[in-house]
């Protein structure tokens, strides 16, 4: 093996660890991986830029815009109302697979997830249905969607890019829908006949009971002998020695939401958080009383007081907010976004020492307390998804048709060949800010720059993995070991690798891996590689054993109280046969 092909490898390598192993943000580990090739001297520097300018990158960020056209406009919104009015548990799930699947083949599924999750959420709880027997299979069914059209996922895209840079003729937008609709088909009789076996069935809780919080809250008011008068909360450190953390100060009439900097004085009321133990103890050393005693309940926080109630709120930290990566502390969440954090909530664990210190994830729930008055801001903050407060958001429904039809136009344009897809979207894009149907900030801030990033730091592996003679070297070793039973046998592998990987890593990032390798192996058996990259794109667009293996995933894995386990009972099945329909059906629609 050649030196290039060897360094290659050990980029592959170290990325392949840092995406399964989480240390880093995959953002941040295929700016690394680009200039480590840069560095190496791997790719060219017009190589290694590439990626920003791919037809794939271009197209995702204009289909992002697309997406939250219909999402601003309130046009998903109106479809996800249909919910609430179906009562039978069996026709529910239904409608919700026949309305979500169908959305997520034209607008990105992880929006429409974001989107509809509230509006389920609600239906669920009103039609006296378990969520956890809802939300996966919409997740799945979002994937299943996905899949049957080129724009479904920011993946199928970034196949077909890979392809056409590797001499293949690209894709067609409606060209997987044969296959895609089939096993969209079977998958949700499975989903439909399985799920209640499969999956818990969890009774909606009260917010206090699922974040244990009812007894680590509590008021205490400020003595006259206190050694803390004439200290702020920040000097008191209260957190730092005491575990007991200041949510609130109460002085007469007036609220502090943004307590550090005040001084306390005799008479003031704090409400704070902790361990009743230490709360105990910090009441005594301190000469603090309790305030007659405050427990918390979900009926005080009705709203019954006015705007100025205080509300517990859940909140999803959303795809592509500015939130993930940070701590609290460093984003000033409370004087953001006028609400205290109470609890975080991640992949079935809920987190409350040191919460300021806690760096968020996508898909992180956060309890907040915040007044009634700020829920249609945090509403409306693309950066959270609120998903306890069932209030009917103003959404500008008036702009709704007008979105739908600039997406439809986008997409008939496409399909019909008239222009490129990727000239459609942007196209499409402009129209949406052109009409207002969202305004230019919005549109900026709709495109999941995360996502983005990965795409144009990742397509860089992929030439170079062509230009050492590394894919080729990988081709020759696996037409040696499988490729004597057949292409059949070869697809059956490619799937099921890309399937795997999926699973651990970035979808993107293993589609990334393995589209030149199953490209150069088909070209090295001397059949089409077209079956190979359909396989490829069916396999990381449809990761259904793990909560991490598709962001879908990761919104419903805390809504709906699951386990990880959850997803391998539910998910494993599935995969298996998926794997099983793929290598049945691409041959029959894309022969070797």
């Amino acid at each position: 093996m050649e030196m290039d092909a060897i360094l290659t490898l050990l980029v592959l390598v170290g990325a392949v660890t840092l995406f399964v192993t989480e240390k880093l943000p995959v953002d941040v580990v295929a700016m690394l991986v680009l200039a480590s090739l840069l560095v190496l001297g791997l790719v060219t520097p017009v190589e290694a830029l590439s990626g920003f300018s791919s037809e794939a990158t271009i197209t995702v960020a204009a289909m992002f815009v697309l997406s939250a056209g219909l999402a601003h406009t309130g046009a998903l919104a109106s479809l996800g109302r249909l919910f609430g009015r179906v009562k039978n548990g069996f026709l529910f799930m239904l409608l919700l697979m026949l309305v979500v699947g169908p959305i997520s083949a034209f607008v990105n599924n992880t929006a429409a997830v974001a989107v509809l999750l509230p509006l389920v959420l609600a239906a669920s709880t009103a039609n006296q249905q378990s969520p956890s027997q809802i939300l996966i299979p919409m997740s799945y069914a979002a994937q299943m969607g996905g899949v049957c059209t080129l724009i479904g996922t920011s993946t199928n895209l970034l196949v077909n890019s890979m392809a056409k840079d590797l001499g293949h003729p690209g894709f067609g937008l409606f060209d997987f829908a044969p296959v895609g609709l089939i096993t969209m088909a079977v998958g949700f009789v499975y989903l439909l006949l399985m799920r209640r076996w499969l999956l818990p069935k969890h009774a909606p809780a009260a917010i206090t009971d699922a974040y244990e919080l009812g007894k680590y809250i509590t008021e205490l008011r400020v003595m006259p002998e206190s050694p803390l008068i004439g200290k702020s909360v920040a000097e008191a450190q209260l957190g730092e020695k005491h575990s007991v953390y200041v949510l609130e100060l109460m002085r007469g009439e007036h609220k502090h939401w943004s307590p550090r900097a005040e001084t306390l004085r005799e008479g003031d009321v704090l409400l704070v958080r902790g361990n009743l133990e230490k709360i105990k103890t910090l009441k005594d050393s301190s000469k603090l009383d309790f305030e007659p005693e405050f427990k918390l309940q979900d009926s005080q926080f009705s709203g019954e007081d006015g705007d100025q109630a205080q509300v517990l709120v859940e909140a999803m930290v959303a795809p592509g907010a500015r939130l993930a990566g940070h701590t609290l502390e460093a984003l000033d969440f409370q004087w953001t976004y006028n609400a205290t954090v109470l609890a975080v909530h991640r992949r079935g664990e809920v987190l409350r020492e040191k919460l300021k210190d806690v760096n968020l994830n996508v898909g992180d729930v956060l309890l907040l307390l915040a007044p009634k008055s700020e829920l249609n801001v945090l509403r409306a903050n693309h950066n959270l998804i609120v998903l306890n407060e069932r209030e009917e958001a103003a959404l500008p429904k008036r702009k709704a048709w007008l979105a739908i039809g600039i997406m439809a136009a986008a997409i008939t344009v496409a399909g019909l060949g008239w222009l490129p897809i990727v000239a459609s979207a942007i196209l499409g894009g402009i129209a949406l800010v052109a009409t207002r149907c969202i305004g230019n900030d919005q549109a900026y801030q709709a495109i999941d720059w995360r996502v983005i990033v990965l795409l144009a730091g990742v397509l860089p592996l992929g030439i170079a993995m062509q230009k050492s003679g590394l894919a080729q070297g990988i081709a020759d070793f696996s037409v040696n070991w499988v490729g004597g039973f057949g292409p059949l046998a070869v697809l059956a592998a490619v799937y099921l690798t890309t399937a795997l990987l999926t699973e651990l890593m970035s979808n993107n990032a293993a589609a990334v891996l393995i589209t030149p390798i199953a490209f150069t192996t088909a070209v090295s058996m001397g059949v089409s590689p077209t079956p190979f990259l359909v396989a490829v794109l069916f396999a990381a667009s449809t990761s259904f054993a793990t909560p991490v293996g598709y962001q879908t995933n990761t919104m419903v894995y805390n809504a709906g109280n699951y386990r990880f386990v959850d997803f391998m009972k539910m998910g494993i099945p599935l995969n298996l046969i998926f794997w099983g329909m793929a290598v049945f059906l691409i041959p029959k629609f894309f022969p070797f």
